[in-house]
């Protein structure tokens, strides 16, 4: 590919794409470049305060905790409150908390906020999910999620060089760093990102039309949607494993963290560098098949790390299952978009989020627990087991309920209803097919 289709590929990937979606896209980038606090909440635990590595997963563990409760939280706001109110607050509330970080000592002080930074920052997610929904056509949804994730990565790859080279200043700086770029996140946001959520439906005579209330347990009766979130919390199990598996893997083989330094890297290079790429290869595809392959791939590269045997074979595996995750979690995320009622969308994106916290807790412990058991290939053959089984039941239980194409004018893919009377779209379905949700 010469280096003028590679510019033109690079323009039809960024163009088309409303204002307000560059707004969200900078306070992404914005907010992820001074992400310190999770990058080196375990070294300053163990190295700065003496605390014992057990406490110190325990801590990251209920940042994961904490995102359980925040993402239905972060959905109802959404949906009640508004897309805008709920980002800057939630925006700010974890700036609160990790100017926090940057005072309290004590071991009780310390899991209380980080546990509610958990909550903070997955409240937040549903919010951005939903206005990238309300004001992204259709038929470029899943391309603007994908623009969304690069951003987060990208900003995540400078905070980790960046906080290492200035890990010098000490981790309270970095905090504070941190606080810093949340709040410059949520005045971005109230300065230039519009409140996107959608006007109250009218009937034919411009009276008012009174929507069926939605609640968390409406959207769980969505069975499109029920599956599609089951199957992605399958798939996140087998994301997270290797955060937690490999570094172990590695470490029994008498391979050096540094090792696992560069090989974890290469995750976040192969997403910055060619996520664009990817996302141009894979747009206007089939959202099944797009599901499909990419557990598939987290199956293949999480199961071939048991034939690894030196740095430069687990980074191959690392490649393999870097390349599902960019094609999952922009799929995903337009999935639930596409699945959800425009009333509802913050609550449909709070139980797809989740999804992915509820994986983010467990599967460290039992990543842990079945390496330091029966060993790293009982891990590695069950992720690839896990991912086979979400393959399956991406291809064989939602091809019905993600079939129809976005309307190329933007319109929405699902048949309209009668304008008179419409329905919220989750219960009225009857279809086997159902249906699952990301972030980092």
């Amino acid at each position: 590919m010469s280096i003028d289709s590679l510019r033109r590929s690079a323009r039809a990937t960024v163009s088309g794409l409303p204002q307000g979606f560059w707004w969200l896209w900078l306070s992404t980038l914005v907010n992820r470049t001074g992400a310190f606090v999770l990058t080196f909440l375990s070294l300053y635990l163990t190295v700065e305060l003496g605390h014992s590595a057990w406490f110190a997963g325990l801590v990251v563990a209920l940042h994961g905790l904490g995102g359980v409760a925040g993402s239905p939280l972060g959905g109802a706001l959404t949906d009640r409150w508004g897309r805008r109110p709920t980002m800057v607050t939630m925006h700010l509330a974890a700036a609160a908390c990790a100017a926090a970080l940057a005072v309290v000592t004590s071991a009780w002080a310390i899991a209380s906020v980080v546990l509610l930074m958990g909550v903070a920052m997955q409240a937040v997610r549903p919010s951005i999910n939903a206005t990238i929904s309300d004001m992204v056509p259709a038929h470029d949804v899943r391309r603007a999620y994908a623009l969304n994730y690069w951003a987060l990565n990208l900003g995540f790859a400078i905070a980790s060089i960046g906080g290492g080279a200035a890990a010098f200043l000490g981790y309270r700086t970095l905090f504070v760093v941190d606080a810093v770029a949340t709040t410059l996140c949520a005045v971005i946001v109230f300065l230039r990102l519009p409140e996107t959520r959608p006007e109250a439906a009218v009937g034919k005579q411009g009276e008012p039309v009174v929507e069926e209330k939605v609640s968390m347990l409406t959207v769980l009766r969505d069975a499109p949607f029920r599956t599609l979130v089951l199957l992605n919390l399958l798939v996140c199990l087998v994301f997270t494993a290797p955060w937690i598996g490999l570094p172990l893997t590695m470490a029994n083989q008498g391979l050096s963290p540094s090792s696992y330094g560069v090989v974890i890297a290469v995750n976040g290079i192969v997403i910055v560098a060619f996520q664009l790429l990817v996302n141009r290869l894979t747009d206007k595809r089939s959202p099944v098949l797009l599901l499909t392959l990419s557990s598939l791939l987290f199956a293949l590269g999480t199961g071939a790390t048991a034939l690894a045997g030196s740095p430069v074979a687990f980074a191959a595996t690392v490649v393999v299952w870097t390349v599902g995750e960019m094609i999952h979690v922009p799929t995903n995320a337009a999935a639930t978009a596409r699945l959800a009622p425009e009333h509802a969308r913050g609550r449909y994106q709070g139980v797809m989020g989740m999804s992915w916290a509820v994986a983010g807790f467990v599967a460290p412990i039992g990543a842990g627990a079945i390496v330091g058991g029966p060993g790293p290939d009982v891990l590695w053959a069950a992720t690839t087991a896990i991912g086979v089984i979400a393959a399956v039941g991406y291809f064989t239980r939602l091809r019905k309920a993600l079939s129809e194409e976005p309307a190329v004018d933007g319109a929405p893919s699902a048949p309209a209803a009668e304008p008179e009377a419409p329905t919220v779209a989750p219960v009225a379905r009857t279809e086997d097919a159902e249906s699952s949700s990301v972030s980092a």
